[in-house]
């Protein structure tokens, strides 16, 4: 057990640093496992600073200290402290600038967490966000502690011939004992936690943009050598992210020189440090054979968000780590803005929406629930969630609602000239956007503050005599962790009416002198309850609540079948139509559901979804990735969320009972799109092509539940024939998930043709860890003992230990809890290696309320067995405590 808790940081403890670096100089003499870092910092204090007489405390973790120098004379041991985490001293200098310097010996090969330098593969690279620039030097570790950093590499020619940092290349030269060296300067200053370096044998592909303004930006991909072939794509979105975001928010970049780096070991996506952004190979590396299309979809939306991140991130960073939303919620609404201006803005709306509803949702309803600007934590590593990200985004998305695409812009230009190298908070991001529009948002800002998902109820009530509809709307919010009672917010409410005919009505409220020329309205709820009448309407209209999903809330409207199926057939917001056809899925799912837990069988299909995918395959579609999307039943984990207990078994069942029972009504229908769509365009990325193959492989997966001879050649065929990586992944899915008698040698012949990319790997370990079929637990242990897995590799363990425990609910929660004990087991193991990783390893077993009987007291009993374990790190210990709480 542990002695004590860790330490709890609150935001109403924030207080200025009591020092600032104005310049550091830095100098690596690097080697795998004895590195030497030299830093020499130029220090004042901070005349912010509450205590004039403070000492100075840099932070430092495993760490070798050589020597320390002030002033330029050797400070003797009793002139500083030195402990686990910090080096102080207590006598600084009272001259208004001094100098520091330190030297530190660390060993990259040994630090498996994958914080600060550390070896992946044969290179060695950094990351140093959130805390891990102190495992690198003593420095005052904190994002409102900005300054210049000029770094110098000495490296071997073989082992590391290219050597990068930040900013650009200023001179470089060769030394005795075939070594060299190279010089690097980024003249905007920034936090330490945007430092990096990489080193190691590397080729890259370059490219040039001109900015409007007529500069040249050197671009440069790095990867191993074997995978430049697959470069191409990640550059062609580079340099679209770049002219966006000159079109739409008026952002240059700054520096002559743009790199990107894939890693192999890499806990993250991505990291956005100042021109040199380090990147997980996953989100780099894209070949139509090797990458699927929604693969290069990532890739693209992943390196759009951290080049955005310059600007949002930044040249404007954050003041302190409580306000991480206000450069990754606002950098992933752009990010999420550009994926939709490059492909089908609908489709996109809907994959974003999904996540939020399926995951975020879920955070904000169990124990680790937390505003998107927290107010305190263990340790920071564990606040990079789904809240601060996804959620954070459509609080800005709200913004943008509120006042309108040029509103919006106008916020941003001024937040961007207000605050252009500084660190800020999200209240001064706000601010820009009240002071831009002459608005008020003091109630908005209670999204920033107040955790929880708020529930909106409407009722709608006509009355033909006077021709009006009046809507009633209620919010309220439940009571999460540390927040009992709840304020009502500021929620941006859009609403349509659509007539008999199928059209969307004029729009009037009572008192308006005429109708709005638009038929969606945007309605500010900021009150409890409140009412709303629309007039004019000779004939009853079906409300469409909550168009585009407007607020991230949870809508309750009391809607028939009849009108549901009418909205999915009718309904002008094509989020609206989608989100029908999923309502009326998701309660037949669960009335099947009550059934199986009542010890019955499931009934025969429901004529209303029936009719409604009948009518959805009859039509003509010009975007058929929302075809695709329409006809996708909504996942178990959705379906789950609207239970107040859940049945993983029973929401399975039901959930399959319903597809294969449409696929049988509609076998014929589903046949022929497949094979009107089924075609080789390997390569082709349009949208046309991209739809194509999804509807196809949606079609297939229907069809895939008859489980025949039949079925199971059209996989096999597909499979086989596949010569890019979304049909042949597709089809493989199929067959795993079925009884295809050919299962097993498609495995083993996919292992074979791919055994040297790692990321297909990865893929195959993911597909057959979230096979729903029986013994799943059995072969993902059997896969632990493979020769292609590593424990120690961030994206093996997402891709095998990750899939099953997320992503495979009906075997991960067997009643006897082994799913548990499973996970429960690598957590611990991991912790030791990797403690990020680890403890996001453990967000399955924070839901255990949400479970009846003995699946609640077995995940329980493994968080406390987590929580007991001896030395198990802060990250870990935050994640079980605060669940079990």
């Amino acid at each position: 057990m542990r002695e004590s808790a860790p330490r709890t940081v609150y935001l109403k403890d924030y207080t200025p640093p009591d020092y600032l670096v104005g310049s550091v100089e830095l100098t690596f003499l690097l080697d795998e496992e004895n590195t030497r870092v030299t830093s020499r910092l130029r220090l004042q204090k901070n005349p912010a600073s509450a205590n004039p007489n403070a000492p100075l405390v840099l932070e430092g973790e495993q760490l070798q200290l050589e020597w320390v120098k002030l002033d330029g004379q050797l400070l003797k041991p009793e002139r500083y402290e030195l402990t686990p985490e910090n080096l102080t001293i207590a006598w600084a200098p009272k001259v208004e600038v001094f100098t520091l310097e330190i030297e530190t010996r660390i060993n990259p090969k040994a630090n498996t967490a994958l914080e600060g330098l550390y070896l992946s593969k044969d290179m060695l690279c950094t990351q140093c966000e959130a805390q891990g620039f102190r495992k690198i030097t003593y420095f005052p570790d904190r994002p409102d502690v900005m300054a210049k950093f000029t770094t110098t590499l000495i490296g071997d020619k073989w082992r590391y011939p290219v050597l990068l940092s930040n900013g650009n290349k200023v001179a470089s030269g060769d030394l005795k004992k075939n070594r060299h060296w190279v010089k690097w300067e980024d003249p905007f200053p920034k936090p330490c936690y945007l430092f990096a370096l990489v080193a190691g044998r590397l080729d890259h592909i370059e490219d040039v943009h001109v900015t409007p303004s007529g500069r040249e930006v050197t671009l440069q991909i790095y990867v191993e050598r074997h995978d430049l072939d697959k470069c191409g794509h990640a550059m062609a979105s580079l340099k679209n992210a770049m002219r966006w975001d000159e079109e739409v928010f008026g952002r240059e970049y700054d520096l002559d020189l743009y790199m990107i780096v894939a890693v192999g070991h890499f806990n993250m996506g991505a990291m956005e440090n100042k021109g040199l952004n380090i990147f997980n190979t996953k989100y780099v590396l894209a070949r139509p054979d090797t990458a699927t299309d929604a693969d290069y979809e990532h890739v693209e939306g992943v390196i759009g968000h951290e080049y955005f991140h310059n600007w949002t991130g930044n040249r404007i960073t954050c003041r302190d780590w409580f306000q991480l939303s206000l450069k990754e919620g606002l950098t992933v609404f752009r990010d999420q803005e550009f994926t939709a201006d490059r492909s089908s803005r609908a489709v996109k709306r809907i994959e974003d929406v999904n996540l939020l509803r399926t995951r975020q949702f879920a955070e904000d309803a169990g124990p680790l629930a937390h505003p998107v600007r927290p107010d305190s934590y263990i340790e920071i590593n564990n606040f990079y969630t789904l809240t601060v990200y996804e959620k954070g985004a459509e609080v800005v998305r709200m913004l943008h609602t509120l006042l309108g695409p040029e509103g919006f812009r106008k916020g941003t230009d001024l937040y961007f000239e207000r605050h252009d190298g500084q660190a800020v908070t999200c209240d001064d991001f706000v601010k820009a956007m009240e002071d831009a529009n002459g608005a008020d948002f003091t109630q908005f800002r209670r999204w920033y503050r107040q955790a929880g998902t708020p529930e909106v109820c409407v009722l709608s009530s006509y009355d033909a005599d006077s021709q009006t509809l009046e809507l009633a709307v209620r919010q309220s919010c439940a009571p999460t962790p540390g927040q009992a009672d709840k304020e009502p917010l500021h929620i941006p409410f859009a609403v349509g009416l659509i007539g008999p005919d199928g059209a969307d009505c004029p729009l009037q409220l009572e008192g308006e002198p005429e109708p709005s020329s638009a038929t969606t309205r945007v309605l500010d709820l900021t009150q409890p309850e409140q009412r709303f009448r629309f007039v004019n309407l000779p004939q009853k209209p079906v409300v469409s609540a909550l168009r585009g999903f407007s607020a991230p809330v949870r809508l309750h409207h009391p809607i028939d079948y009849d009108e549901l199926a009418f909205l999915l057939g009718h309904d002008s917001d094509p989020f609206n139509r989608w989100d029908a056809g999923q309502t009326l899925a998701s309660r037949i799912i669960l009335s099947r559901v009550e059934q199986i837990k009542a010890g019955g069988t499931p009934g025969a299909s429901d004529p209303h979804l029936v009719s409604a995918y009948r009518k959805a395959l009859s039509q003509d579609w010009s975007d058929l990735s929302y075809l695709a999307l329409l006809l996708t039943l909504p996942s178990e984990d959705y379906v789950s969320a609207l239970m107040k207990t859940i049945d993983p078994e029973a929401v399975h069942a039901a959930r399959q009972s319903v597809k294969r029972e449409l696929t049988e009504e509609l076998q014929d229908r589903l046949l022929e799109l497949y094979r009107s769509n089924h075609r080789d365009e390997s390569g082709c990325f349009d949208e046309g092509a991209i739809g194509r193959r999804k509807l196809k492989n949606v079609c297939l997966g229907f069809l895939s539940e008859l489980d025949n001879s039949a079925i199971h050649a059209l996989e096999v065929a597909q499979f086989r024939g596949a010569r890019n990586m979304t049909d042949q992944i597709a089809a493989l899915g199929c067959v795993v998930n079925s009884s295809n008698p050919e299962r097993q040698a498609c495995l083993e012949d996919f292992y074979r043709q791919w055994e040297q990319e790692d990321l297909v790997i990865d893929k195959w370990f993911a597909l057959q860890a979230s096979c729903h079929r029986s013994g799943a637990l059995e072969r993902v242990q059997g896969l632990l003992a493979h020769r292609a897995f590593d424990l120690r590799n961030p994206n093996r363990v997402r891709s095998l230990i990750g899939a099953f425990c997320q992503a495979n609910p009906v075997n991960f929660h067997r009643l006897d809890g082994s799913g548990y004990r499973f996970l429960g087991d690598h957590v611990i193991a991991l912790d030791g290696i990797n403690p990020q990783i680890a403890s996001r390893m453990v967000g399955p077993l924070t839901q255990w309320r949400r479970y009846g009987g003995n699946r609640q007291k077995l995940m329980r009993e493994q968080l406390q067995r987590i929580a007991g374990t001896d030395g198990i790190s802060a990250d870990v210990f935050e994640m079980a405590t605060k669940s079990l709480a």
